[in-house]
C-alpha cells in the first residue's frame, strides 16, 4: 500500500507539460521500435551510406544527404505523432526537449540528435558502414 500512496504521490505531483513530454516521448519509442520507421530508415541508409567516409574531413555531398535525412525522417515522426496525439507540435516539443534531456532515453535521444547534429548523422552512417 505504501508503494501506490508513493507513485499515486509521484504522479500528483508531475506538471501538466511533463505528463505531455512523457506522452510524446513514449509515442516516439513506438515509432522508432515500429517495422515502417525501420524499413523508411534502413532505406535511406542503405542509399546513401557509401557516401560516407571515416575521416575528419566532410564531403560537400554530405549537406544534401543530411537535408533530405531530415526532411523524410522528421515528417515521418511528425506524421505520425500528429496521428497519435492530433494536438501535438513539433515546435512545442522540439523545445522541451532542452529541459528534459537529461531524461531521454539513449536510442529516441540518438535519433532526435541525428535531426539537429551533423557529426551525430555522420556517425549513424559510418556505423552503419561498419556493419555492412
Amino acid at each position: 500500500m505504501e508503494d501506490l500512496e508513493e507513485e499515486n504521490f509521484t504522479l500528483s505531483i508531475s506538471s501538466p507539460k511533463d505528463a505531455e513530454f512523457d506522452c510524446v516521448v513514449g509515442h516516439l519509442e513506438d515509432i522508432i521500435m515500429d517495422e515502417q520507421f525501420q524499413v523508411l530508415q534502413g532505406n535511406f541508409m542503405e542509399k546513401y551510406y557509401q557516401e560516407f567516409e571515416d575521416t575528419e574531413e566532410n564531403k560537400l555531398t554530405y549537406t544534401p544527404i543530411f537535408n533530405e535525412y531530415i526532411s523524410l525522417v522528421e515528417k515521418f515522426i511528425e506524421e505520425q505523432l500528429m496521428e497519435r496525439i492530433p494536438t501535438f507540435n513539433m515546435s512545442t516539443f522540439i523545445a522541451s526537449l532542452q529541459s528534459h534531456r537529461q531524461e531521454m532515453a539513449g536510442d529516441i535521444f540518438d535519433i532526435l540528435l541525428t535531426f539537429t547534429d551533423f557529426l551525430a548523422f555522420k556517425e549513424m552512417f559510418l556505423d552503419y558502414k561498419a556493419i555492412d
